[in-house]
């Protein structure tokens, strides 16, 4: 089924020596950890061999924290922090590491089949401990759409994670139908991670593109996605079974609410009752957002007073965090018991059953 070993001996030895020099943290945090929820971490990076030779060589923002990625270093850190399991996907800029995608596409094409497998010998190797949200070479649609079949039919992925912006290509453009009407088909789980699309990578001097364009455009893709295009029926409401998760907890999309849904002005009385059906405000209320950077009480009770908190998934954004400070800070963001424990695990599960 893995035309490459995804557990070379080398990293095996490395992982050896990584578990000895955590030990006693590991089994100080196993202690520590015991009473705590069973965390589900929905927003958890992985990186194959070739996918890291390839980060480290384009030196893409965050390339340094896969240098040393290995799955045994990504389980001690889930251990700290209650996490039981993670779901792994692709970080930003997923398999294309340039805007000339003729240019890359056999590449990518490659690229994608070489991580899902590592993704599932993973989640083979430690049994429990990862799920996979597979990768898809879009914008190249045939393609996707034998790698959606491969990832659920043989490698049994639990969902795809996807970029939110491919090149000009934005999440809801019906140049994607095709790969969209097939995932609705299946009633997949759809992660999402932002990208800075080719229009925008350094707009603003001295600024990062995760500071402003990630965030933004997670937002884009929203918007693409409940637009109703003047009338027409949006593609949020054409792929009614597809769950869609969003990072970051939708970037700066409580920032945009308003505009978002016409001027609005929602009153408290407006979100207390059900939304009309296939509205914006509907899709934004179906759609789930995780808390990877974004834990802080006023960002998080803003979203939580839009979408509700059962609506809210733990992601935490490994490698680019230690797991634990998304877990402390969330202590202190204002949410009640009930709400920190949906969040946790219990809100996922409604996704991801087969966890409970």
């Amino acid at each position: 089924m893995h035309s490459n070993r995804c557990i070379s001996r080398r990293e095996w030895l490395t992982g050896l020596v990584g578990a000895a020099v955590l030990g006693s943290q590991r089994l100080g945090a196993q202690a520590s950890s015991a009473a705590s929820p069973r965390r589900l971490d929905l927003h958890h990076h992985f990186g194959s061999p070739r996918w890291i030779k390839r980060a480290v060589e384009a030196k893409r923002q965050g390339w340094q924290q896969f240098e040393t990625y290995t799955p045994v270093r990504a389980i001690a850190a889930m251990d700290a922090a209650g996490v039981s399991t993670a779901f792994v996907s692709c970080t930003e800029p997923g398999v294309w590491f340039g805007d000339d995608f003729a240019k890359e596409r056999q590449e990518a094409i490659s690229l994608s089949r070489d991580m899902n497998e590592y993704g599932a010998r993973m989640v083979g190797d430690y049994k429990g401990r990862f799920g996979l949200f597979a990768v898809l070479p879009l914008p190249d649609i045939d393609a996707s759409l034998r790698e959606i079949a491969y990832a659920f039919d043989t490698l049994k992925a639990d969902g795809v994670g996807l970029l939110t912006s491919y090149g000009t290509i934005w999440l809801g453009d019906p140049a994607l139908q095709p790969v969209f009407d097939e995932l609705n088909r299946r009633n997949a789980i759809v992660y999402t991670h932002p990208t800075d699309a080719s229009c925008c990578h350094a707009l603003l001097p001295n600024t990062s593109p995760g500071t402003i364009e990630w965030q933004t455009d997670t937002a884009r893709a929203i918007f693409n996605l409940i637009n109703d295009n003047g009338g027409r029926m949006s593609m949020a409401t054409r792929f009614p079974n597809v769950r869609f998760i969003w990072s970051h907890g939708g970037g700066t999309l409580i920032g945009l609410m308003n505009r978002f849904l016409g001027y609005a002005n929602l009153a408290p009385q407006d979100l207390a009752r059900p939304a009309a059906a296939n509205s914006k405000l509907y899709h934004l209320r179906r759609f789930y957002y995780d808390t990877a950077q974004m834990t802080d009480f006023l960002q998080l009770g803003a979203l939580k007073g839009l979408v509700g908190a059962t609506q809210i998934v733990f992601g935490a954004d490994y490698p680019y965090s230690t797991i634990v400070n998304h877990v402390e800070q969330l202590k202190n963001a204002g949410l009640s018991a009930t709400e920190l424990a949906g969040i946790d695990r219990e809100n996922a599960l409604r996704i991801l059953p087969k966890y409970r």
